[in-house]
């Protein structure tokens, strides 16, 4: 089982997430690449709270198939384009991991494609 590290010795979350997450050493690792609000048939999702959710839907259908869950995900990295995004962004992690706590970064900055709001790649690790 994945553990979140603490420490009096460094600055505390910003929000729900970790600090820091220790893996067993046996663990399978699955890295998943950024993932965008479109959905497998090709369509964008058209508001950036859809485009939030269809990014979280397209990781957890991912980590289905590699036989992991939220649960498994290690860290998170998010891009958004826009800085009023952020708590939009904190909010749908929030919620998607459902009171999981991994590493998380995020980043504020543009995306290959103009119209796309938002970016979450994530590294899983789950023992056996």
């Amino acid at each position: 089982m994945n553990t979140a590290i603490t420490t009096d010795k460094a600055p505390p979350a910003f929000s729900d997430y970790a600090v820091a997450v220790d893996a067993p050493s046996h663990s399978r690792w699955v890295h998943v690449s950024g993932q965008v609000g479109v959905s497998p048939t090709g369509d964008l999702a058209e508001t950036a709270k859809g485009q939030h959710q269809q990014a979280w839907t397209n990781i957890f259908a991912i980590l289905d198939a590699a036989n992991m869950d939220r649960t498994d995900i290690v860290e998170v990295i998010g891009i958004v384009t826009d800085h009023a995004q952020v708590a939009l962004y904190r909010e749908m992690r929030d919620v998607m991991l459902q009171g999981h706590l991994c590493a998380s970064t995020l980043l504020v900055c543009g995306l290959a494609n103009p119209d796309w709001k938002v970016e979450i790649a994530v590294r899983a690790a789950k023992a056996g």
